[in-house]
């Protein structure tokens, strides 16, 4: 059997990439973002970090915060038919 060629961020040159100007440093304010419980998120993935990341699959989705794990957010959201729960840190989340 052979063994799987590359990782979760594989072939997302595109997709896991910021414009010229909004690269450097992650301001805190985004970073330490609170959220409520039942608060509409949308998963928009912030390629510079990589803690509390989920897999890219799921980007633009749009879910509900479920809870909190640590620092991060459990978020549900509806993939197909079935409903899922992401666990992602603020940084990777934005209120609609």
């Amino acid at each position: 059997m052979s063994k799987r060629i590359g990782g979760l961020r594989r072939r997302t040159r595109g997709e896991l990439s910021k414009p010229a100007r909004l690269r450097g440093k992650i301001s805190i304010r985004k970073y330490l973002t609170e959220f409520k419980q039942g608060e509409k998120v949308v998963l928009k993935l912030d390629p510079a970090c990589h803690e509390g990341a989920y897999h890219a699959r799921f980007m633009g989705k749009i879910g509900s915060v479920v809870g909190k794990r640590g620092a991060c957010y459990e978020v549900k959201i509806r993939d197909l038919e079935k409903e899922k729960i992401i666990v992602s840190h603020p940084i990777h989340l934005k209120r609609i």
